[in-house]
């Protein structure tokens, strides 16, 4: 195997492409989403803050 072969791959990941493939929804996005909610923080199971839902 020649490494210049894997020159273009490794160049995207320069640029910030992440290192791995995959559908990038976690579980509390697909719950936001099912659930029919207008913030992702609704659907956490542990939020950040009881009382408030904004940074």
């Amino acid at each position: 195997m020649d490494p210049d072969d894997f020159a273009p791959y490794l160049m995207i990941h320069r640029h910030g492409m992440p290192p791995h493939g995959g559908l990038g929804m976690g579980l509390e996005r697909l719950t936001m989403k099912l659930c029919g909610l207008d913030n992702v923080r609704r659907a956490s199971l542990f939020p950040r803050d009881l009382s408030r839902l904004e940074p």
